[in-house]
């Protein structure tokens, strides 16, 4: 079976919900990365497919991943198709082309995830056939969709931020543990970005405003706190719970593609590649502890390829929540300093179906930097999963 290597990674800078990007179409922010990676190329690839993925799908964007091949100016004849995995969309879409090229039935192929939470649309559930009487409520696709990602009539109103609840209960992470995990997110991304770690793989974005066209390169969801100020904070899910707005993640807008190619496209092209793929792997869990996902599907990639935790140099781990990120640290043993060294999506954010082609990016660069032979993605899905894909560094 064939191997398959990830020649280029781009990403857009990360906003807030309601923030630079809030009135930038998704397909905008998926055409930008696209273009860019392309660019980067500096060969005349013939991309074989475009596949991106987004979990706050609408009819906005029907299809993103084609939309976006078409606005980058892509040939007509190159498909496109959309991920749904919700959180693991954006390493979904990397792991399918993956799959496709080691399978022979792709040679070159961009893979990314997308996320607009600020223009996800409110919608109404019984507006098509109308209301003969009372009020009608608006529903935030943002929320809404939590306690859809399992069966209600089975497990309840089951929000993201409760299953975090049950991980803290479950594995004893006290707030304090928690609060101190989103302080050091929050400390280390404000360094990264002090230090200009993150300039090389963002993609400058303009923004078309009222006061003109402004450049959006620098995540902006980051804020200066202290401990005092996170132990202040009111648990948000369960009375009396541990589970902040401070130690979880946020909404945000975003987008990241990748190239990825077959080894003997890459000696036709005469390209280097950053990566190759080792091993990839889903798997379920119970849905009231879904954030515990990445450990089992961590260890059936590790299995895959032949490594153990103790190979890996650098891990990316989603930070849906601090207890949800404690309780995988813990029970796979991973050494804190190797996890999220650049801050994670606590203080960067985490736009929902672009977050694994960010982590994924995020990761390249610093592997690149510290000379890492083995990386490592992984995040925890909505309804009880957990996904993980394995790389070694190239260069």
């Amino acid at each position: 079976m064939r191997d398959t290597y990830i020649v280029h990674s781009v990403r857009t800078a990360i906003g807030k919900l309601g923030g630079a990007l809030q009135d930038v179409p998704v397909d905008h922010l998926a055409e930008a990365v696209i273009r860019e990676v392309m660019k980067r190329t500096n060969a005349d690839v013939s991309v074989d497919e475009v596949i991106i993925g987004q979990a706050k799908q609408s009819a906005d964007t029907s299809n993103l991943a084609r939309l976006a091949t078409l606005r980058a100016g892509l040939s007509v004849e190159i498909p496109g198709y959309t991920v749904h995995r919700q959180c693991g969309s954006g390493l979904q879409a990397i792991n399918n082309a993956d799959q496709q090229i080691r399978l022979g039935l792709s040679d070159v192929i961009i893979a990314g995830g997308a996320e607009s939470m600020s223009t996800a649309p409110y919608y109404l559930r019984n507006a098509r056939f109308g209301y003969s009487a009372g009020n009608g409520m608006l529903l935030d696709p943002n929320t809404e969709s939590q306690p859809c990602s399992q069966p209600v009539e089975i497990y309840g109103d089951l929000t993201m931020g409760y299953t975090a609840e049950n991980l803290a209960e479950q594995f004893n992470i006290s707030r304090e543990e928690q609060d101190e995990f989103a302080l050091r997110s929050q400390n280390l991304a404000a360094r990264a970005i002090r230090e200009g770690r993150f300039s090389e793989e963002i993609v400058p974005f303009e923004v078309k405003g009222r006061k003109g066209v402004t450049i959006f390169r620098e995540d902006e969801h980051p804020r200066s706190t202290t401990i005092e100020k996170l132990s202040k904070l009111k648990a948000v899910f369960k009375e009396g719970g541990s589970v902040t707005a401070g130690n979880a993640s946020g909404r945000n807008d975003g987008a990241s593609a990748l190239l990825l190619m077959s080894e003997e496209k890459l000696k036709e092209y005469g390209l280097k590649a950053e990566a190759k793929i080792l091993s990839q792997a889903v798997s379920g869990v119970s849905p009231e502890i879904m954030g515990i996902g990445p450990v089992t599907s961590t260890k059936k990639a590790l299995e895959q390829c032949g490594l153990t935790m103790k190979d890996i140099g650098l891990i990316e781990l989603n930070e849906a929540f601090s207890a949800q990120a404690l309780s995988v640290i813990k029970e796979l043993n991973i050494d804190m300093d190797i996890v999220n060294v650049n801050g994670g999506a606590i203080a960067l954010g985490h736009p929902i179906g672009a977050t694994g082609a960010i982590l994924m990016t995020k990761l390249l660069a610093e592997m690149k930097r510290r000379n890492v032979k083995y990386g490592l993605v992984t995040l925890c899905i909505g309804g009880g999963q957990g996904i993980t894909t394995i790389v070694e560094n190239m260069h």
